[in-house]
């Protein structure tokens, strides 16, 4: 036996091997067409069966490429009774609900408000941008109403209009406007209060280019675009404007006392600054009780974070005001979850 020729026929001899395992086997090419014959249905089936195939390919490449996200909330155990509470971390962003009104308020799986056995909650105003303008501080105290006022005589403050805001808008170096509904209940106590301001600022002052004060009935025809423009959500809101400004430009809202006095102390805050008696400033705090009376901001950003029951339950933010009607079919709480972890 030659040793040489086994071994150069051991490679063939483990392919033979290797083919006779071969399940898919396959006519040699001279028997081809003796053995098969095409038809239109068989090619039919064969291109249906190509397309199907393309398809699946290109559906599980793009569900590859695709992506999906998945959240799985699972509450950890605790064996004391001292730790039986939860720590609820948020930041959000609300771009049309002034700080004002945005109210934080955890609700229990029973409905309890105030669910929130401890909170820490920072406000920061933002403009039209998005951007932030001044850190918010809450009201000390609720807004007091002067209830019993009365205004005799004709009304004196301008009634605004579309066709004639504009003029009286660029004609004052300031115009403070009252926008009201005439259904809003507050509306209805501030009405004689604000005309009875506005004539004793006009005796006061009687420069007829420098400050006026004027009203918006919002659900006019002739001045509710007027509303809808400077995003008029809740009533009454009381806003400034000033001769130079742009379209870019902020408005701040005063949610001050409403009374005959402090409104006249405000709006003279406004003539010292006609005047150039005191800094031109668009956050003022007349009554010097550290919270401002009047500030610019559209928006807010609310962060921080409550300590709450291991219970079923909800994270509530929402508009509140205890001397504001809402408009709730323009009210805007559209958000950005900046941030929620537990």
């Amino acid at each position: 036996r030659n040793p040489a020729v086994t071994s150069s026929h051991r490679p063939s001899i483990m392919l033979a091997a290797l083919k006779s395992v071969d399940f898919y086997r396959k006519l040699k090419r001279d028997l081809q067409q003796e053995l098969t014959e095409a038809s239109i249905a068989g090619a039919a089936l064969s291109v249906l069966a190509a397309v199907f195939m393309i398809g699946l390919v290109i559906a599980e490449f793009n569900a590859y490429l695709s992506v999906t996200t998945e959240s799985k909330v699972m509450m950890d155990h605790f064996e004391s009774s001292t730790d039986d509470t939860l720590q609820v971390n948020f930041n959000f962003s609300f771009p049309h609900l002034k700080c004002d009104y945005a109210s934080v308020d955890a609700t229990n799986f029973m409905g309890t408000h105030d669910a929130g056995l401890a909170a820490r909650v920072s406000k920061i105003r933002l403009d039209d941008k998005g951007r932030p303008v001044g850190r918010h501080e809450d009201a000390k105290k609720e807004i007091a109403h002067t209830t019993d006022e009365k205004h005799e005589g004709p009304e004196v403050s301008f009634d605004l209009t579309v066709d004639n805001f504009e003029t009286m808008h660029h004609k004052y170096d300031t115009l403070i406007v009252n926008f009201f509904a005439p259904w809003c209940h507050w509306c209805q106590k501030l009405a004689p209060v604000w005309e009875k301001t506005t004539q004793g600022m006009a005796e006061k002052f009687p420069s007829q280019d420098q400050l006026a004060m004027g009203k918006v009935d919002c659900t006019g025809h002739s001045s509710e675009s007027l509303c809808i423009k400077y995003r008029i959500d809740a009533f009454p809101t009381i806003l400034v404007f000033r001769k130079d400004d742009t379209g870019t430009s902020q408005h701040e809202s005063y949610h001050g006392e409403r009374s005959v006095t402090a409104i006249t102390t405000w709006a003279e805050h406004f003539m010292k600054q006609i005047k150039r008696e005191t800094p031109k400033t668009r956050t003022v705090d007349s009554d010097k009780d550290g919270v401002a009376d009047s500030h610019t901001g559209v928006g807010c950003m609310i962060s921080g974070l409550l300590h709450v029951q291991r219970a079923p339950g909800m994270l509530k933010v929402q508009a509140v005001s205890d001397s504001h009607d809402f408009n709730w079919e323009t009210m805007d709480v559209t958000h950005v979850i900046n941030h929620l972890s537990f």
